[in-house]
């Protein structure tokens, strides 16, 4: 049997990326350009500007993942490109040229869903993980609990109710001065601050053990830092932000050992730019650890936006037989499932 070469383009918000993948698990190249520096001017992703740099640089970057790869554009099975969720504008980037290069090389084309290839990201450094497992995938924009059943097959057990994690640890870590983007900022000043300092509320939501909500957090920590000015006290930083991490991790952590007992799953991944978040790992090591659970965890690499991860997951919808039309077009709000 022949090897299977994806090449998948990733551009749902504001990193630029291209990657070609081996037989679903081997990664030839992974070609990123990021925007981070740019952003950061703003405090935040600016759409209209992270879609006009997508314009600028997704033909160079496609261009450099084949030759990293040492392959042709000949060579490739099928090109996989991710549609949604995200950014309107810069997935339509995106979508657009894969739909093009797809034409031009007379390629198949393979529509990718963002999360479900947070989820695949775990296969690329595991070789042995295979589903079922029980995968918790935190990012800027989405907070999912998620039962793998089959390769594309999930069924969502729990997501936010308001505010992704990522969104609030962005949030917070405008409020106390931090900057953009909060995640990692708010994960390395936090070794120098008290977990334990502040009481900040960890949210249940009523009618979903499962269910996250973040946005208390959030204002609970704005309260926090507003009473403090009014006192004329100080805030120390790092305790503010250590405590506001403790929070996240422990509702985090929470919600998925409850969903691994109730379901009796005993492999547990975690996916997304979150799960780098060095605290998070930690908690999730110790406690499946505990519990006899095996723990999977992309490197940081791939837990923030890739291709890779779209290119392992448009592998295994390829070989399912999954195919997108011409008509393929950018789905901002899709949900994980849909197609």
């Amino acid at each position: 049997m022949s090897d299977v070469l994806i090449l998948a383009i990733e551009s749902s918000c504001d990193e630029t990326a291209a990657s070609v993948i081996k037989n679903g698990r081997e990664v030839l190249s992974n070609v990123i350009s990021s925007q981070i520096d740019l952003h950061t001017l703003y405090g935040g992703v600016v759409p209209e500007i992270a879609s006009r740099k997508h314009i600028e640089k997704i033909d160079q970057v496609v261009n450099h993942a084949v030759s990293e790869a040492g392959v042709t554009f000949d060579d490739i099975t099928a090109i996989a490109v991710t549609y949604g969720p995200g950014l309107v504008g810069a997935l339509l980037v995106g979508v657009s040229y894969a739909k093009s290069l797809a034409w031009a090389l007379k390629k198949p084309l393979v529509g990718v869903h963002h999360i479900e290839g947070h989820i695949c990201a775990n296969y690329i450094e595991n070789r042995e993980l295979e589903p079922p497992f029980m995968c918790l995938v935190v990012s800027g924009g989405h907070s999912h609990l998620v039962k793998v059943v089959d390769y594309g097959e999930y069924e969502i057990l729990g997501r936010t109710r308001d505010d992704a994690a990522g969104e609030a640890f962005d949030k917070v870590a405008r409020a106390i001065g931090l900057g953009y983007p909060g995640g990692p900022k708010i994960d390395k000043v936090s070794y120098e601050g008290d977990p334990c300092a502040i009481e900040f509320p960890r949210a249940k939501v009523a009618d979903n053990e499962y269910d996250f909500s973040f946005s208390g957090l959030k204002s609970a920590v704005l309260n926090y830092l507003n009473s403090m000015e009014m006192k004329g006290q100080e805030v120390v930083q790092a305790d503010v932000a250590a405590s506001f991490q403790q929070a996240v991790v422990d509702v985090l952590v929470g919600h998925s050992m409850i969903a691994l007992k109730e379901y009796g799953f005993d492999r547990f991944a975690i996916a997304g730019g979150v799960a780098s978040n060095t605290h998070l790992r930690k908690a999730f090591e110790d406690e499946c650890a505990k519990k006899g659970i095996t723990f999977y965890r992309p490197s940081p690499i791939y837990c923030t936006d890739n291709a890779a991860m779209i290119g392992v997951a448009g592998y295994y919808e390829y070989i399912k037989g999954v195919r997108s039309g011409w008509d393929l077009n950018a789905v901002p709000n899709l949900k994980l499932g849909e197609r």
